[in-house]
């Protein structure tokens, strides 16, 4: 397990392309995002995405969610109408995660073979320039042991998994990050929405646009 340190404020090109290498090999990085640290791996790659559910101790029948970088990635990777696309316009970036149809591309691991992908478009620039450079979706669960909170203190994070046998492949520390929660979780694959988790987000607020 590598622990790299970055500065937000200063030029990460090379430790993206780190994150990269390791992404490219099947292998898992945590990192930062605009609500809390994540763990990821090719969410498109069965047996990267397996090594995440071994990592987190979590059971194969709860799904992972994921992060894209634009709607262009949205519409490849899951069924959105005009209206609901109009609706997340308005949403993304940001800290709502929205549960759609997924379409086949998506392998089953991830899904925990339901019919639903949850995805999010990060407010984080750090977070835009991985996706844009690596090219894939990220898995975009919480970097912890299932059962234990997920967190923006990367400390604990590290003094989590130094003391486990599945360990994460590289850790980039970019210190401690702004509080927050994880993010709004939004139910869309049925003809009424539902609100799954309450996050930063404000669920009066979306639900209003969710009546437009």
């Amino acid at each position: 397990m590598r622990i790299i340190q970055v500065d937000l404020n200063k030029d990460y090109k090379d430790i993206i392309g780190e994150a990269i290498a390791v992404l490219n090999s099947g292998g898992v990085v945590v990192y930062p995002t605009d609500t809390i640290y994540g763990l990821g791996a090719n969410a498109l790659d069965p047996k990267a995405i397996e090594k995440i559910f071994k990592i987190k101790k979590r059971s194969l029948s709860k799904p992972l969610p994921i992060i894209v970088k634009n709607m262009i990635w949205v519409n490849e990777l899951a069924h959105v109408t005009s209206k609901k696309e109009a609706i997340l316009k308005k949403a993304w970036p940001g800290k709502v995660t929205a549960i759609l149809p997924k379409k086949n591309i998506v392998p089953d691991i991830i899904t925990a073979r339901t019919r639903g992908i949850g995805i999010r478009i990060p407010d984080y620039i750090f977070v835009d320039k991985l996706l844009g450079r690596f090219g894939y979706p990220l898995t975009a669960t919480s970097a912890n042991i299932s059962g234990i909170e997920g967190t923006g203190d990367i400390h604990k994070i590290i003094e989590t998994f130094q003391s486990v046998l599945w360990k994460p492949d590289l850790i980039i520390d970019a210190g401690i990050l702004p509080k927050s929660g994880p993010s709004m979780v939004v139910d869309l694959t049925t003809e009424k929405p539902k609100i799954l988790r309450v996050g930063p987000s404000k669920p009066e607020e979306f639900l209003k646009l969710l009546e437009l």
